[in-house]
């Protein structure tokens, strides 16, 4: 997880336009963190309506490596569900919560702040 502007936050970015998804997504979360991970399943989709931009959430496993900040990062951390919620905006904090429930893959909409009724 990063630090960012005080928010937690999931790491993440952009795909490489050669990269799959599990593939970005061990270089994404190693580049923020330092920690290798093995990536599992696809849990969750989520929508940004304002800027049009989705996310894919993966859950994965940690392998290796040591945990160290970077320039996208301000620190790194390991978080219980409850920290989750307190921590995190509700549209970062439902990610991570529907990784771990095991009922995936789930699909939501948000405004950037706030989740969205499905329609």
């Amino acid at each position: 997880m990063r630090d960012t502007a005080s928010t937690w936050e999931l790491p993440g970015g952009v795909l490489e336009l050669d990269e799959t998804p599990e593939a970005g997504v061990q270089r994404e979360v190693w580049e923020e963190t330092g920690i290798h991970v093995g990536v599992d399943e696809l849990t969750g989709v989520y929508k940004n309506t304002t800027r049009g931009i989705v996310a894919l959430v993966f859950h994965c496993k940690p392998s290796g490596g040591t945990e160290r900040t970077s320039s996208e990062s301000t620190a790194v951390d390991w978080l219980t569900p409850e920290e989750v919620s307190e921590r995190m905006a509700e549209v970062y904090a439902i990610r991570l919560l529907d990784a771990l429930d095991g009922a995936g893959p789930h699909v939501r909409s948000h405004d950037g702040k706030r989740l969205t009724p499905a329609r």
